[in-house]
Order: structure tokens, then C-alpha cells, then sequence
């Protein structure tokens, strides 16, 4: 069951082909091809779970063959021999006869991350190579001469078709965790790129793993590296602007909530960018609902007039974009343009353009997201 649900999807997902011992044909003695396996394939996961000496023997030989790309994994019950308890072992929970769903899926998303990530690190996770240095230069290398040397990792090119393939099949929060592995082998490449930086600390937020809090604050620190209070980069603004705005739902900080308005009306007022000025007059919104007098009917007046500015944009661009429905940018502009429609309260206009939304939306989620916001804001605005 762990082969079956949680490593085989995992290794098709970061892009390997899989094999297992057993599933080996050979006209002869499998020795042979089970040691070619072991010197020449890209990754070795070992799953140690059932204490089988066999597959402690292999794991043996794999590190004394190669010095990195060798995952090793095991059930938490599982009680290691004290050589092997050393390593970076990853644990999973098993029910005994299966794996439960949420647990195989937790798992077979961090063991993608680790697939996508090792080869192109090639960190040394062999304790042969890490307490003997001075065999890396001869055995590192060591390859069957009647075969052709296999490229050393995975492309550039290869990385972000990957990470694009992965953030199209996003479904549930769950599903964001193998967008982060993606963006993590794809970081090893380039790790100073912001566009991975802030596409990251999106992945992670919206992962919601271990919990909404913990993934809201890393996502935070990952984005902090692109200084956001200071950026005038309408993606890194919009991205600091959303972690405040839901740490403001989880905690009713008042702290997180002038830091969300602060980021979008930046975005908005530096580069027009209406993503930053729709959240921005939401925002506004609901700043007033928790003030009185003079200060929250200031607030609704400048949500009201960020709308009006708002809708004007949306309507430049969609001019420029043509009739395009189908692509994701196109979307959220169309999303941008109703919310601002029914904020102003232009009932009529608004549910013409909802329509519209509906009939061409890539992905019924986008639908259900913008729906949501609308929803919020109308309690907001009563």
C-alpha cells in the first residue's frame, strides 16, 4: 500500500520513471540487474518499514555506490538499527492493512518535494561518502562503460513545465504542496528569482499545511526576503498584502489589518494595478465596519472612489485584451470588474457581468473564489 499510494504517485509526479525490485524481469538471476539498478538509477527510495535485511543490504550497497540521490523512508512505528538512525529519514503513519487518505497524500507530497529536489542539490546522503571525502572524486563517477551517461538532473525548461503542470492541477490545499516542490527544485537553479520567491510564498500560504497560521507565517518570511514594504513590484505588494489580510481573519489584529491596507493601497497608488486596488478598497470596507464616525465614513468614501478608478482600469484593459474568456488573466480582471460593479451597488451591471464570469471561467474554483470575496463584502457594506 505504501508503494501503491504513496511512492509510485509520488515518483511519476516529479517526473521519474518507477520500478520497484520485484517488478524487474530478467531472463537470469536477478542480481545483476538489481545492482545495475542500484549504481545507475537516478533516485534509490528505500522504505526500511518492515525491517527487511534485504532491502538494508541494498540500501547498503546504493551508499557505497553513490554518495547522493538516495531517499530513505519508513513507517513512525518503525524502530531503526542505530547506523542507519543517523540519516534524514522520512516518516510517515500506516494504518496497518492501508495508509489513510489525507496521510498518504501529506506524504506523497513531501516525498515529490524531496524527488524534485535531490538531484538537482545533490547533496551527499551517503554516510560512506560523507565520513570517507576522499572517495568522491574516483566513485562518484561510477558508471556501467557499456552505457551512456544519463544527464545530471532535470532542465531548467523541465522545472517550470513542471511547476506550471502542477499549479494547473491545484484542487484543495493539499495539492499546493507539490506546486511548493516544484518551486523548491526550481530554486536550486535559480534562488534569487522573485517570481519563484513570491509564486513560493503563494504555494505555501495557500497549502494551509501544517495549519492556516504556520503556513500564513512562513509564507511571510519567505516573502520578507523581497522586502515588500518598500517594493514597488505589484505581485510581491499584492502577495504581502494577502498573508496580512488572512492573518487578519484568523487573529483580528488590528496590526495585520492596517499592514494589508498599507501593501494594496501601495500596489494600487504606485503601479494601477487593479488587484491591489479592488483588496484595497475590500479592505477599506472593512476597516470602517469595526470604526465610527468621521474615520469610517472616510474609509467608505475612499473604497468608493479606489472602485470608481478601479472599474475605469478594468475596462482600459479588457478594451486592449479583446474578447478573450478563457485565459486565467482575463478572468481575474472580468472578477476585478464585477466586484467593483457591486460595491458601487450597480445591481444591474453587476449581475450581467457575474454572468459573463460564469460562461467563461478556466476553472470553476476562480468562480467560487470570487464569490466568496463578494459574499464578505456584503456583509461589510451592511
Amino acid at each position: 500500500m505504501t508503494y501503491e499510494n504513496v511512492i509510485k504517485p509520488a515518483v511519476l509526479a516529479a517526473g521519474y520513471s518507477c520500478m520497484r525490485a520485484d517488478e524487474i524481469m530478467h531472463s537470469g538471476m536477478i542480481d545483476k540487474p538489481m545492482y545495475e539498478h542500484l549504481l545507475e538509477a537516478d533516485v534509490v527510495v528505500a522504505d526500511l518499514s518492515t525491517s527487511n535485511a534485504n532491502a538494508l543490504y541494498e540500501l547498503g550497497v546504493r551508499h557505497a555506490l553513490r554518495p547522493h540521490t538516495t531517499i530513505v523512508m519508513a513507517e513512525e512505528e518503525f524502530a531503526f538499527p542505530f547506523d542507519v538512525a543517523r540519516l534524514n529519514i522520512l516518516r510517515y503513519k500506516h494504518l496497518g492493512s492501508d495508509i489513510g487518505a489525507s496521510e498518504a497524500r501529506r506524504a506523497t507530497g513531501e516525498l515529490t518535494r524531496r524527488l524534485q529536489a535531490i538531484a538537482a542539490r545533490a547533496e551527499i546522503d551517503s554516510p560512506v561518502y560523507l565520513f570517507l571525502p576522499q572517495l568522491r572524486r574516483d566513485q562518484s563517477e561510477l558508471t556501467l562503460t557499456d552505457r551512456p551517461r544519463k544527464p545530471s538532473g532535470p532542465s531548467l525548461a523541465d522545472l517550470q513545465a513542471a511547476f506550471a503542470k502542477a499549479k494547473r492541477a491545484v484542487r484543495q490545499p493539499s495539492d499546493w504542496l507539490v506546486v511548493i516542490s516544484c518551486l523548491e527544485a526550481w530554486q536550486l537553479l535559480q534562488p534569487a528569482d522573485p517570481f519563484i520567491i513570491q509564486q513560493l510564498a503563494l504555494a505555501t500560504y495557500c497549502s494551509d499545511y501544517p495549519d492556516k497560521l504556520t503556513a500564513l507565517t512562513r509564507a511571510r518570511e519567505i516573502l520578507e526576503v523581497l522586502t515588500p514594504r518598500t517594493s514597488d513590484e505589484p505581485q510581491i505588494v499584492f502577495r504581502w498584502g494577502a498573508i496580512h489580510k488572512r492573518l487578519w481573519e484568523l487573529r483580528g489584529s488590528k496590526a495585520d489589518l492596517d499592514e494589508a491596507i498599507h501593501a494594496y493601497q501601495r500596489g494600487f497608488v504606485l503601479n494601477s494595478d487593479v488587484g491591489n486596488g479592488i483588496n484595497y478598497a475590500f479592505m477599506l470596507n472593512v476597516r470602517a465596519s469595526l470604526l465610527g464616525g468621521e474615520e469610517a465614513v472616510e474609509d467608505r468614501v475612499i473604497a468608493k472612489r479606489v472602485r470608481r478608478e478601479v472599474l475605469t482600469l478594468c475596462d482600459e484593459q479588457l478594451r486592449q485584451k479583446g474578447s478573450d474568456h478563457t485565459s486565467e488573466d482575463e478572468y481575474w480582471v472580468r472578477a476585478t470588474r464585477a466586484e467593483a460593479l457591486f460595491g458601487l451597488g450597480r445591481e444591474a451591471e453587476f449581475k450581467e457581468a457575474l454572468k459573463n464570469l460564469e460562461i467563461g471561467a478556466p476553472e470553476k474554483w476562480m468562480v467560487e473564489t470570487t464569490m466568496r470575496q463578494i459574499e464578505h463584502l456584503q456583509k461589510f457594506l451592511e
